[in-house]
C-alpha cells in the first residue's frame, strides 16, 4: 500500500497493482498497526472509512488500485475531559465550590467503558473554568448506581482544602440505605478494604490486595419486610473514611448486603434496580468562611418507590 497523501484527520491510500484482494478490516490493521483492529472496524462501522468514493463495510473485499479514504477518529480516552450537556441537580454553589447530588446511572469520573457522558463531562460544559482544576475539582466520588451529594472545587486552593478536610475526616458525610435483614442496633465496622484477588471488580475485607483502613458508622432507622416477608432495614450509615464501595462492603461483611446490590449478595425486591445507597447529607467548612456549610438531598423517587413497596414495623 501506497500513501498518496496524508494529514492528522484524513489518510488516503491507493493500493498497489500487485496488490492481492483482501478483507479491508485486515488490509488496514495491516498498513495502520498503530490502531487496533477494533478501533478500525469501529471506524469502518461508522462510516469514516471509504472505498473508492464509497462508504466501505468491514467484511469488504479490496484490491489492485482501490481508492481508500480514513477519516482517523480520536480515541475515546481522548475525549474524556470534552464538555457535555450532562444532565445533573446542582444543589448550592459559591465561588470556590459546587454541591451536585449525582442521579443514579452516572458515572462520576470518566474510565474504562465510560469515557463519555460523566458528571465530570456534564461540570465541564456547566462550569468552563473547571477545566483549569485538575480532575475538574472533583474531589470525592459516588458509585454509579449510588444517588446523592457530593462537594466539587471550583479552583485548586478549595480543592487542596477539600482533599485535606477529607485525609482528616472531617468532611460529613452520611447515606441512607436499604439493606437485607434485621439491623436491631447502632454499631461500627472498622476492617480495611482492599481489591478482592479473585474478582477484580470487588473489593473486600477478606483478605485484600493493598488494604486501606476503612470505618463505617451505621445505625437502624427502620425495620420491615418484603412481600416475601423477607426482612429488610432501613440504615444511617456514615463514613469515617472513604474506599471504593466501603458501605455495600461493610454491610455485606455484618451479612447485611445493601438490597439490590447483586454483587455483594444483595438481592432485586420490591423493584429495586440499583443498589439501594443514597449519600444524603453532607457538610464541610467553607475555606472562604472557615464556617460549617451543610446540604441535604431528600430520598431520590426509585428509592421512595423501593420504600413503598415494604411493610414497616418500626
Amino acid at each position: 500500500m501506497q500513501c498518496v497523501d496524508s494529514s492528522p484527520e484524513v489518510l488516503t491510500f491507493r493500493l498497489p497493482i500487485t496488490a492481492g484482494p483482501d478483507r479491508l478490516d485486515k488490509v488496514l490493521a495491516q498498513h495502520i498497526p498503530e490502531h487496533s483492529r477494533s478501533r478500525l472496524q469501529s471506524w469502518v462501522e461508522a462510516g469514516q472509512v471509504w472505498v473508492n468514493g464509497t462508504p466501505a463495510k468491514v467484511r469488504q473485499k479490496v484490491g489492485p488500485g482501490d481508492h481508500i479514504e480514513v477519516h482517523v477518529q480520536p480515541a475515546p480516552e481522548q475525549q474524556a475531559f470534552t464538555p457535555e450537556n450532562v444532565d445533573f441537580e446542582v444543589v448550592a454553589q459559591s465561588p470556590d465550590w459546587v454541591v451536585v447530588n449525582k442521579p443514579a446511572g452516572l458515572v462520576t469520573h470518566p474510565g474504562a467503558g465510560n469515557w463519555s457522558g460523566t458528571l465530570l463531562n456534564g461540570l465541564l460544559f456547566r462550569f468552563p473554568e473547571l477545566a483549569s482544576v485538575a480532575r475538574a475539582g472533583i474531589v470525592h466520588r459516588l458509585d454509579k448506581d449510588t444517588s446523592g451529594l457530593l462537594v466539587v472545587a471550583r479552583n485548586e486552593t478549595t480543592q487542596t482544602h477539600l482533599v485535606r478536610l477529607l485525609q482528616a475526616r472531617s468532611v460529613k458525610r452520611v447515606y441512607a440505605a436499604l439493606v437485607h435483614g434485621n439491623v436491631m442496633k447502632k454499631g461500627t465496622v472498622n476492617r480495611p478494604i482492599g481489591r478482592d484477588p479473585h474478582v477484580p471488580v470487588k473489593m473486600t475485607v477478606e483478605r485484600p490486595i493493598a488494604p486501606k483502613e476503612a470505618i463505617t458508622h451505621y445505625a437502624p432507622v427502620g425495620r420491615g419486610r418484603d412481600l416475601a416477608g423477607h426482612a429488610v432495614s432501613h440504615v444511617r450509615c456514615e463514613l469515617e473514611t472513604g474506599r471504593t464501595h466501603q458501605i455495600r462492603v461493610h454491610m455485606a461483611s455484618i451479612r447485611h448486603p445493601l438490597v439490590a446490590d447483586v454483587l455483594y449478595g444483595g438481592r432485586c425486591v420490591a423493584g429495586a434496580q440499583r443498589q439501594m445507597l443514597h449519600a444524603h447529607a453532607l457538610s464541610f467548612i467553607d475555606p472562604a468562611s472557615d464556617a460549617s456549610v451543610s446540604f441535604e438531598a431528600p430520598l431520590p423517587p426509585d428509592f421512595k418507590a423501593v420504600m413503598e413497596q415494604l411493610s414497616w414495623d418500626v
